[in-house]
C-alpha cells in the first residue's frame, strides 16, 4: 500500500520527477515549497516528507530550516523525514542531517525514489 507524502523541494526537475513517480505508484503526493505550505500539508497527516537540504544556500530565497523543522517536530505524529543532498554539499548540510529519518545524495532518491515513496523511511 502507498503512503501518504510530502515534497519540500524547490528544485523543478525533482518537482516534477517526485510527482511524476508518486503519480505512476498511486502515492498522495503534496509539494510545499515554504514553511506555511508545509504546515498546512502536515495537517494531512503524512507518512513521509521529503526535504531538499541544498534549498537554504541560494543566494535569494533560501529556506529557514529552522522554520521546516519547527512545523515538522510540531506535527503529531510525527512524519519520517527523508533528506537529500548532494556529494558535494554534504559537509555543509550536515548540521541538518541529525533532524532527518534518513539522507541520501540526490543520485540515492533518483534510483530508490518508487520503493521510498511505496514504503517510506525505515527509523
Amino acid at each position: 500500500m502507498a503512503i501518504k507524502a510530502v515534497a519540500a523541494v524547490k528544485d523543478l526537475f525533482f518537482v516534477a520527477r517526485i510527482k511524476e513517480t508518486a503519480r505512476m505508484i498511486g502515492t498522495p503526493l503534496t509539494i510545499a515549497r515554504t514553511p506555511e505550505e508545509l504546515t498546512a500539508a502536515l495537517a494531512g497527516a503524512p507518512d513521509l516528507v521529503i526535504i531538499d537540504l541544498t534549498a537554504g544556500d541560494a543566494p535569494t530565497g533560501g529556506w529557514d530550516y529552522d522554520r521546516f523543522f519547527a512545523a515538522l517536530d510540531g506535527a503529531r505524529p510525527r512524519p519520517r523525514v527523508l533528506g537529500y543532498t548532494t556529494h558535494v554539499l554534504a559537509r555543509d548540510t550536515q548540521p541538518l542531517h541529525a533532524r532527518c529519518t534518513r539522507v541520501v545524495t540526490k543520485e540515492t532518491l533518483t534510483q530508490e525514489l518508487p520503493e521510498l515513496l511505496r514504503g517510506g523511511v525505515a527509523a
